[in-house]
């Protein structure tokens, strides 16, 4: 009888530590965000954003969707909380409406941004036929968008911290006669006040097969700090850290005017700057593991 139940006893002792260390794995595992807050980021959601902002057409300065894209932002981020003003600047004979959703007042000031512009043209496409057709923008715009209107909408509201959620216009239609690059973003820091700690540009990070390496131009320190965040949260086949791409982007005015800068970018996308850059090549899960990444990195920095 001791003997049995003694083994009975031992069966339940090593089932409750086999329980418990399962769950404490699992605590490490998650990342955390998911204990930092009780509102996850969701990559279907954000794959919903995607494909709402494609069906509003191109949304290239000027245009409808361009228009109807800027209110739908604005409401999204109202709606979830956010101070939001919209910026409209002059800048190389063209008015660029930049989107600004502001929370906390303190240290650290970080700003998080992507754009929202469509190219004029797909001039990149491989049918001649097509290279004055319209970029859908699946990726190239609409997957920045997505993901910082998922942040909008899980971030803690108590963070320590000053965040900013900027959506440039007028990023893409570079080489293309009255246009420049980078146009709306160059704006913003001209007419700048003071120097956030830290920026983070988001383009192009929906691609179902992602590999975002270091961009070469970005702040080492901060680009090493999201990497490490990247691989802690289980995302290490997706952030490479190595450096690959040299890009002139939104964060490059910032660099510009001292100000450390990250442009966390997949360039090994086929369908930049084609008609084929539409929203079935965007995947869920590339939306949370950036999403995932830069939630956890905001709050770890509060």
């Amino acid at each position: 009888m001791f003997s049995r139940i003694s083994s009975h006893r031992l069966l339940l002792i090593s089932a409750f530590f086999a329980t418990l260390m399962i769950f404490l794995t699992a605590s490490v595992y998650f990342p955390i965000a998911y204990f930092s807050g009780d509102k996850p980021f969701d990559g279907y959601r954000a794959v919903r954003d995607v494909q709402h902002q494609v069906s509003l057409g191109p949304r290239t300065p000027g245009s409808p969707g361009h228009d109807q894209i800027r209110t739908w932002i604005q409401s999204e981020l109202t709606d979830a909380g956010w101070s939001v003003q919209v910026q409209s600047l002059e800048y190389a004979g063209k008015t660029v409406h930049n989107i600004i959703a502001r929370r906390g007042q303190n240290t650290p000031w970080v700003i998080v941004g992507a754009h929202y512009d469509t190219r004029f043209f797909a001039d990149r496409d491989t049918d001649p036929s097509k290279r004055t057709q319209p970029v859908p923008g699946g990726n190239d715009g609409a997957s920045g968008v997505a993901v910082l209107l998922e942040l909008a909408r899980t971030l803690p509201d108590n963070l320590d911290g000053e965040t900013w959620l900027v959506f440039f216009d007028a990023e893409d239609n570079g080489g293309i006669p009255g246009w420049q690059w980078i146009m709306g973003s160059t704006a913003f820091v001209d007419q700048l006040q003071g120097k956030p700690d830290a920026v983070v540009i988001l383009d192009m990070i929906g691609d179902a097969d992602l590999n975002i390496s270091y961009e070469r131009n970005s702040d080492p320190a901060i680009s090493a700090d999201i990497w490490s965040q990247a691989g802690e949260l289980g995302y290490g086949e997706q952030f490479i850290p190595v450096e690959k791409y040299s890009m002139l982007d939104d964060h490059t005015p910032f660099l510009e005017a001292g100000i450390p800068a990250v442009d966390i970018i997949d360039f090994d996308y086929p369908y930049w700057h084609t008609t084929g850059d539409t929203s079935d090549k965007v995947s869920a899960a590339s939306l949370k593991a950036v999403g995932d990444t830069i939630r956890a990195w905001l709050i770890s920095n509060q």
